[in-house]
């Protein structure tokens, strides 16, 4: 039996041509990793793909919303943006913003790797 929802299942069949996707329980949702590189989140089932400066005004345009927290009393605004409702209707247009977040992902310097991770959730 699965430890994640319908909606986090539908992101990873959606998303599963691109490669092997490893999903990651944390704090309130989940992280989308392909190659250890963490390149969406799954947030109150909204999907966010990961931004920088380069891919960020591509969201902007379209009147996403970046993925925002509350911590401290402060509101803390993350690098992640919430992916357009036409990745939910086309596989393709799915494949190209998750690309691109990749894209975004693969110029992060990357982490060393966790063994034994209890918070992994498998498909």
């Amino acid at each position: 039996m699965s430890r994640y929802n319908e909606f986090v299942a539908l992101v990873i069949e959606q998303l599963a041509l691109i490669g092997d996707l490893r999903v990651r329980a944390m704090f309130s949702g989940y992280g989308v990793y392909l190659d250890d590189r963490i390149f969406a989140i799954i947030v109150d089932d909204r999907l966010y793909f990961k931004a920088d400066p380069s891919t960020r005004h591509e969201f902007e345009i379209k009147g996403l919303m970046p993925f925002t927290y509350v911590s401290r009393g402060k509101t803390v605004t993350m690098q992640y943006f919430e992916a357009p409702p036409e990745v939910f209707e086309d596989q393709e247009v799915m494949h190209m913003w998750a690309r691109k977040a990749l894209s975004v992902a693969s110029r992060v310097k990357k982490k060393p790797k966790k063994s034994n991770d209890p918070f992994e959730v498998q498909p």
